[in-house]
């Protein structure tokens, strides 16, 4: 393969992965969406990250581990405690991290 290949490869993969984020915001910014439309879609964002939370947490070998070994989930109860607590995006991640590391390092 050559440098050229390599570069029209790059150019196209860009532009593929950024056409679906640029063309809605290009083309929705000008109109006024009904209230409930913005209402419904401001759930998205926090169902998909929670689906992915919970896929992360309950199963993170890619089968559902519900069993004390499973130190996501020790890790993310104090997390989530946390984070209900502070309201806080640096505190969370804080916590996540030290819990996950004291988890790794010293139980489980």
């Amino acid at each position: 393969m050559s440098g050229t290949d390599i570069w029209v490869m790059i150019v196209g993969v860009s532009i593929v992965s950024m056409l679906p984020r640029v063309l809605p915001v290009a083309l929705f910014t000008r109109y006024e969406f009904p209230e409930p439309l913005k209402r419904w879609l401001s759930f998205i964002a926090p169902a998909v990250l929670g689906s992915l939370t919970a896929m992360s947490v309950l199963a993170p070998e890619g089968f559902i581990d519900l069993s004390i070994h499973n130190r996501y989930i020790w890790a993310f109860l104090p997390t989530l405690l946390v984070a209900i607590k502070t309201r806080s995006l640096f505190y969370s991640l804080l916590v996540g991290i030290v819990t996950m590391a004291l988890l790794y390092n010293y139980f489980l």
